[in-house]
C-alpha cells in the first residue's frame, strides 16, 4: 500500500554534529526513504550525497535556511525535526535556532536535538501512524 500523504521531516546540524547526523541517518535510512526530506543547505547535500537519499535543500543556516524551515513549521507543513545542535560551541547565528526551537513548542512538533531523542522518535510505532494525530493548537 502507498501512502499519499508523506510525513516530511528536516534534518539540521551544527557544523560539528554534521557527520553524528550523517551517521545516524546512515542507521535509519530504510525508515528515512519513507519521508519527504528537508534539510539545510550543507546538512543536506552532505546526507543526499552520502548516503544517496533525496533532500529538498534550503539555504544554510546562517543564510536563511532556519527561517525557510521555521517557515515549514508556521505553515504545518512540516511533521518532525531533527536538529542535532551543538551545545558546547556557540553559533553566531543562536537567535535563529532558538527561534526553530521556539517554533516546535508553539505548534507542538516532534523535535530531537540528540541522538536519543531521535531514534526514539523514527522508531515510535506512532510516528508514522495515520491513527495518531498531533494535537496542533489553534491560534
Amino acid at each position: 500500500m502507498t501512502k499519499l500523504n508523506k510525513k516530511t521531516i528536516a534534518l539540521v546540524a551544527h557544523d560539528h554534529m554534521k557527520a553524528e547526523l550523517v551517521d545516524w541517518s546512515r542507521a535509519h535510512i530504510e525508515q528515512l526513504k519513507q519521508f519527504n526530506l528537508v534539510a539545510t543547505g550543507t546538512t543536506g547535500g552532505l546526507i543526499s550525497e552520502s548516503l544517496n537519499l533525496t533532500v529538498h535543500r534550503f539555504k544554510s543556516g546562517p543564510l536563511g535556511g532556519d527561517q525557510q524551515i521555521g517557515a515549514l513549521i508556521a505553515e504545518r507543513k512540516l511533521d518532525c525535526l531533527i536538529f542535532f545542535w551543538d551545545p558546547l560551541n556557540p553559533a553566531p547565528h543562536d537567535p535563529d535556532v532558538k527561534a526553530l526551537l521556539r517554533l516546535c513548542s508553539v505548534w507542538n512538533l516532534p523535535v530531537a536535538c540528540n541522538r536519543c531523542t531521535a531514534d526514539l522518535i523514527i522508531s515510535s510505532p506512532l510516528f508514522d501512524s495515520d491513527e495518531y494525530l498531533r494535537n496542533v493548537p489553534d491560534y
